[in-house]
């Protein structure tokens, strides 16, 4: 899971990203003079604890997610940014974090002028919609190209193809994401090729004084009916509690009335964003919780572990967390009858305890 978070100017994405990895991060070079920070978010799980209580285990193993840190956008986000170098950044995502603005400071001026986080959050949007449109408009003119050249039994395909960019094309110019034109389409898999901007997931996250009330700015949001979720944190706040030791965070913590990491909500917020859940496996050497799709089958969750154990599933023994936390051992749950043998179709759970059985 890799998720990109990009804001105006003075937003305060960085300190954002410094307090959901702990200030930990790695630059990386990725091409035409842009350098990034990359750091990872561990997924906090209360069932890995209580699961080590009974195994012991060598290792806990959270999920992760990886944030990006692009460098900051000179004069803003521009059509000249997001549809131009950043472009690439943002396609590799699996879903854009979005830093906007809504605190005060007079030390701090903030690019436009004033502090207006719906104007901000719409300015980001829209030219997200504008990469969009560039990039459904340049598919289109090549596509036609194809056309012309393609035999007569590709034809048919590629102008099913062309429609539904023309499609594309028109929804964005009414101000529709494409996310939300997906359900329309009877054949979406060649537009994965494409990486559209607005078929991704979008956590706004505003960044408040930590003095500040929560903010919603949805029902303000022009235009706008894509997967978009919204928090608000005091950034700069969390970045600083997020690298102190564990017991000192939690004095602070309460000395502020922050009870919960907004960090950690912003993580479960991700995982909401993109369907995700988590199963578990354990064992003496290592409790882990891995990431996967809401829709997958037990072969799909396998293959989270190693690609190999797709093709060699033969079956999955299940357990409910619930049920063994209940018996505190495998063997006890086989005994009472609380571990299930599922099969290829059957669709794995939150919280499912796995063991699979591969054919090596």
């Amino acid at each position: 899971m890799e998720i990109v978070i990009i804001g105006l100017p003075q937003s305060g994405k960085s300190c954002l990203f410094d307090a959901l990895t702990q200030g930990v991060s790695a630059s990386s070079g990725i091409g035409n003079g842009i350098e990034m920070r990359i750091g990872t978010a561990k997924v906090p799980d209360y069932r890995l604890d209580e699961l080590a209580n009974i195994y012991n285990p060598q290792k806990i193993i959270q999920a992760e997610i990886k944030y990006w840190d692009p460098p900051g956008m000179e004069s803003g986000v521009s059509t000249e940014q997001v549809s131009g170098r950043y472009r690439n950044i943002l396609q590799s995502a699996d879903a854009l974090l979005v830093c906007i603005r809504a605190f005060e400071s007079p030390y701090i001026p903030h690019i436009k002028g004033t502090v207006d986080p719906v104007r901000d959050i719409n300015t980001i949007l829209e030219e997200l919609m504008y990469s969009d449109l560039e990039m459904a408009e340049n598919a289109i003119t090549r596509l036609s190209d194809s056309i012309k050249k393609a035999k007569p039994e590709e034809r048919q395909s590629i102008e099913r193809q062309q429609e539904t960019m023309m499609q594309i094309k028109d929804g964005i110019e009414k101000g529709d994401p494409v996310l939300s034109l997906m359900s329309s389409f009877s054949d979406v898999n060649f537009l994965s090729n494409y990486q559209f901007l607005t078929n991704k997931p979008i956590i706004v996250v505003y960044n408040i004084n930590e003095s500040d009330p929560s903010i919603s700015s949805i029902n303000k949001i022009q235009s706008y009916s894509g997967n978009l979720i919204e928090i608000s944190i005091p950034a700069r706040t969390e970045s600083e509690l997020a690298q102190m030791p564990e017991e000192e965070e939690k004095e602070f913590r309460e000395d502020l009335g922050l009870t919960e990491s907004a960090c950690d909500q912003i993580i479960q917020a991700t995982y909401k964003g993109l369907s995700l859940i988590s199963f578990l496996t354990v064992g003496e050497d290592e409790v882990r919780a891995w990431p996967i799709k809401s829709s997958f089958n037990a072969p799909e969750a396998a293959g989270a572990i190693h690609t190999d154990f797709i093709k060699g599933f033969v079956k999955a023994e299940v357990v409910s967390y619930e049920n063994l936390l209940k018996c505190k051992s495998w063997a006890q749950t086989k005994k009472e009858g609380l571990c299930k043998s599922e099969g290829k179709t059957y669709i794995v759970q939150d919280g499912d305890i796995i063991n699979f059985l591969i054919n090596q």
